[in-house]
Parts: C-alpha cells; structure tokens; sequence
C-alpha cells in the first residue's frame, strides 16, 4: 500500500521535471545558433540575429558608411581620402563570432532561462576597424604643401634717388595636429561626418615694416648723378640737399655703407696722394683756415666722408677727392640729425 502511494506521489513529479527538461530543449535550440538580447557590435544591435543576418547588417550599417571617403576643403580646394587609399578593413567575421560566443556564456538552463524570459545579456563587442595611419599622414601632409604659405619679411631697397619699402607679409599654417586628430576620429566611426574645413593660423614675419622703420631710424641716400643728399626718418623723405662729389678718376665711392664716426671743426688728416703735393701726410688743425674740411665731419669709408666746405660754387658738381661736400649751414643741420652707425646708400 506504502509502495503504491509513493509511485502516485512520484509520477507528477517526474512528469513535471519531464516537461521542464523538454522546455529547456526547446528553448536552447531555439537559441542555438542565434545571438542573445542584449549584444551589440560597435554601434550595431545584433540582438536575435542569426549569423548570416548579423554579418548583413554590420555591413550595412557599419562597413557601407565607411566607403564614403573622407573630403577635406580650404579655400575653394578640396583634397580626398578614400577607404581603398585608407585601407580600411573590419574583422567582421571576428566580430560575429565574438557575439555568438558571448551569446552561448552560461549553462543551458541560463540560455534557456534568457531565452523564456527575453532576458539580455548587456554585451558590447567592440568594432574591430583598422586603417593606414600613414595615409591619414599623407592627406593631412597634401593639404600643407598646398595651404601653407611662408611668411615675408619686410624689406627696404635702397637706390640713389629713392628708398623703396617692401611690406612684410603674413603667412599662413595649416592646424595639421587638429586635422590629423579630426580625421582619425572620423574615418572608422560610421556615424560621424565625413567632410572638414581645414582651420589655419597666420603666421608673422619676423620684420615687419614698423620693425623695418625702428631698423633704419635714419638713412643717407646720394644720388651722384644728380648731386643730390637726401635724409630719411623712418623709411620717409626728410629733407633733400645739394652737394658736390668726386671728380673723375677720384670718384666718391658707390655701395652701402654707414657713418662711422663724427666730429665736430675736424682736424684734416691728408692723404699720403700726389694730389696733396707737400700737404701729403700731414695733420691739418681744423681751424686752420687751409683745412677744407669745414665744420662738420661724418666718416663713411676709408677717408671718405660727409663736410661742410667754403666753396659753395663747387656745390652741385663733381669737384671733390672723393668725399661728399656740403654748404655749412646745411652740414651743421644734417649732422644733428644724423647718428653713427646710420645707413648711407652711395649710387
């Protein structure tokens, strides 16, 4: 009697555990082979999927959205990186196994649990997506070589009638640091734009004109041809004066040159020349009323110079040994105004 109630008692039972073993088999193989709830691929949500169907759609929405190449634009130009150039490449099978792994984690009455229940697993497979860094360096290096430009220094240009100023100019520099970052963000996110402006930066000259004025303060211009001294303040026309040079075969030297020293009634220290007759080495105080060098004195190059001279109908012609001889009065004035180590364009 005891024997028979315990075999009703235990029919339910392994009827029950019967069922559920049965219901456990049906719901894993409805799961063999599919991915869970839950996993995603990079941005793409496999979730139920099937292999094939998860390969499809990483393609889809992952891979097409790369093909589109990536544009770069500055300036009215464009410059172009496409995936072939770029190499862009996607595991994509890697992946899909990955998800499918992922999907089989736990034992069978876990995926079957999932599976009743609708349960999901929160998995995230990264997005295994490689390309060339070094052609993301090579269309970043492209668009340098076409934007940057140098900057220009500015520049003065000295003739005997003139005093020409070249404008210094900014340059420009491509951000390339930031393109390059912009760029490797973006050529494996298939959500993100694909097309940059390039940003640049001016770059200054290391002259620039204030510079170039605050450099030549002062210059001398001479024009021989014409026997004419002009004085120049910050690159800008002063004053003009007559004067006289050298004679022919003694002529006032032509180059550029500065002042190099000054002095105030010079002593004359006469060449060692035959011009200079029994005078030839000798010192000649400069109140002394033999002494042609009247007033004034700024030294150029070896023994050429700038002074004051009493024969002011010398004034305007070639008469000198080779200095340059000015009116008194005017060489007084000049000589305030002009330091040493000031520039002086003989032409």
């Amino acid at each position: 009697m005891r024997r028979r109630s315990l075999i009703v008692a235990i029919v339910p039972i392994l009827l029950v555990v019967g069922a559920l073993a049965a219901a456990v088999f049906v719901l894993n193989q409805q799961a063999d082979g599919k991915i869970a709830q839950g996993v995603v691929v990079g941005d793409v949500d496999v979730s139920g999927m099937t292999p094939d169907e998860a390969r499809a759609k990483i393609h889809r929405e992952l891979l097409e959205p790369l093909d589109r190449p990536i544009v770069v634009r500055h300036d009215g130009e464009r410059w172009r990186l496409t995936a072939d150039e770029a190499k862009i490449h996607a595991d994509v099978d890697g992946m899909v196994s990955a998800a499918v792994e992922r999907s089989e984690e736990g034992n069978v009455i876990q995926v079957a649990w999932r599976q009743a229940t609708g349960g999901a697993l929160d998995a995230s497979i990264p997005a295994e997506v490689s390309y060339s860094k070094a052609a993301v360096r090579d269309l970043v290096a492209r668009v340098q070589a076409d934007v940057d430009r140098a900057p220009k220094d500015a520049e003065v240009t000295f003739a005997a009638a003139s005093l020409g100023e070249v404008d210094g100019e900014q340059g420009v520099a491509l951000e390339a640091r930031k393109l390059r970052r912009k760029v490797k963000r973006a050529i494996t996110d298939p959500t993100a734009k694909r097309r940059f402006r390039a940003t640049t930066r001016t770059v200054a000259p290391e002259v620039t004109t204030d510079e170039l004025a605050e450099q030549y303060p002062v210059v001398i211009t001479v024009d021989r041809a014409n026997f004419k001294l002009r004085l120049w303040k910050s690159l800008k026309l002063d004053k003009t004066y007559d004067i006289a040079v050298g004679k022919v075969g003694m002529d006032t030297p032509e180059g550029l040159y500065s002042i190099a020293n000054k002095a105030v009634d010079p002593a004359w220290h006469v060449p060692n020349s035959e011009w200079a007759g029994d005078l030839a080495g000798q010192v000649i105080a400069g109140d002394d009323p033999s002494n042609p060098i009247k007033s004034r004195w700024m030294g150029i190059y070896d023994g050429v110079g700038i002074h004051g001279t009493d024969a002011d109908s010398s004034i305007g012609t070639a008469a000198s040994h080779g200095c340059i001889r000015m009116r008194i009065p005017e060489v007084e004035e000049l000589y305030e105004e002009v330091p040493v180590g000031a520039a002086v364009y003989i032409g």
